[in-house]
């Protein structure tokens, strides 16, 4: 037997949920297909269990995609301000924490229940531990989905699957063998907002500090973000080294400016002036982390009084606080990646209804295509907005 609907939706995360609550919301029959027991895994582990639900600076600028003028449309139809409403309706506490980053004063669970209460009102359908075995266009028109639960059809298909980060929270690379399988391209995936590692020499000279965090402004080509860094066992991470995972590349160099800001070799000439006798390890001290400033003078400067560095050996000094040369050697990958940079071209998906090019009534959104914002709600932004111009399109 075949279940028929209007709109069958694959996947139950924030992308997913806020199509299927925007399409049941038009009238259409909607049912959402989820494979885990139950949805929006990576919502309540989001934002350490607050979820940064949206970003209220949110512009196209915002995020990576090999085709960037792709978001913009969606992006200005259905706005932070928007999902700030939604999330006012429901009467749900919320504070900026920094950058327009908004979080969720209790759990991040509101934020899943208020979406399964807009799918609920609207009349939208869910069926969870409920996994996909294949996906057939019919001649008819219109997709079946052979699922554990039986086989279910409509004439149009939302494909809401994710990514590939976080297995654990049941990612896979699912969305990109369906997208392939009717005739799109998939750009080349790898991990993104992800901490990076270090091996040899430099992962030997900094392992004994996991824990130390500092403010720096990360440098990887013309890009650069400034925020905290943290020094991990495997490697560093924090909100500055996220952010400039998904610009870096293995082999591309990483230059970290340990004091942003502030002018390092203005800095060091006062010190040297008011404090001639202290050697740099004691100056560093006041300005870093007392251990970071410590084993930087152990194998990165030179460390003796002040008053013995000339200006030339001064400016050298500067030079490396204000870029840090750091050997990243890779990522710790999608096990801990929040994102999945590259995916479904988006110049074979229509901006406006996020709807196939190539097969008539198949639409995705989301994680699953060619674009990722920066940490700090702008992922979840794009999940609301491409779920919302979908939805309203199907």
């Amino acid at each position: 037997m075949v279940f028929t609907h209007d709109v069958l939706v694959i996947g139950g995360g924030a992308a997913g949920l806020m199509c299927a609550a925007t399409a049941a919301g038009n009238g259409r029959n909607v049912l959402v297909i989820e494979h885990a027991n139950r949805v929006g895994k990576k919502i309540l582990m989001s934002g350490g269990g607050r979820c940064n639900f949206t970003n209220t600076g949110t512009t196209p600028a915002n995020y990576l995609s090999s085709n960037p003028h792709f978001c913009r449309s969606a992006l200005a139809r259905y706005t932070p301000r928007d999902f700030i409403d939604l999330v006012e309706k429901h009467r749900i506490a919320y504070h900026e924490k920094e950058l327009g980053q908004l979080f969720c004063d209790d759990s991040s669970k509101q934020i899943v229940a208020m979406l399964l209460a807009e799918c609920a009102q609207a009349g939208a359908r869910i069926a969870t531990s409920c996994s996909v075995d294949r996906v057939q266009q019919q001649d008819t028109g219109g997709y079946a989905v052979h699922t554990s639960q039986g086989v279910f059809s409509a004439p149009s298909l939302v494909i809401a699957s994710g990514g590939l980060s976080i297995p654990s929270m049941g990612a896979s690379g699912f969305g990109f063998a369906l997208a392939k399988q009717f005739g799109h391209t998939v750009l080349p995936t790898r991990a993104g907002l992800v901490p990076l590692t270090l091996s040899g020499r430099p992962q030997e000279q900094l392992a004994d500090l996991a824990g130390v965090a500092l403010p720096v402004r990360a440098t990887s080509g013309k890009t650069a973000f400034e925020n905290a860094m943290l020094v991990t066992h495997r490697g560093i991470s924090g909100p500055a080294i996220l952010q400039i995972s998904s610009y870096w590349q293995p082999g591309q160099p990483l230059h970290l400016d340990l004091l942003p800001g502030r002018d390092a070799l203005e800095v060091l000439q006062q010190q040297r002036t008011e404090r001639p006798a202290a050697e740099l390890k004691t100056v560093l001290s006041d300005l870093l982390p007392r251990r970071f400033a410590l084993r930087l003078c152990e194998h990165w400067l030179p460390n003796r009084p002040m008053k013995q560095f000339n200006e030339p050996q001064l400016r050298q000094a500067a030079d490396l606080l204000r870029a840090w040369p750091l050997v990243a050697s890779g990522t710790e990958g999608y096990r801990t990646a929040e994102v999945t940079l590259g995916g479904v071209e988006t110049r074979e998906i229509s901006q406006a209804t996020f709807e196939s090019k190539r097969a008539p009534g198949l639409h995705f959104i989301g994680e699953v295509l060619d674009v990722t914002g920066w940490l700090g709600g702008y992922n979840f932004q794009w999940a609301w907005a491409s779920g919302h111009a979908a939805g309203m399109a199907v």
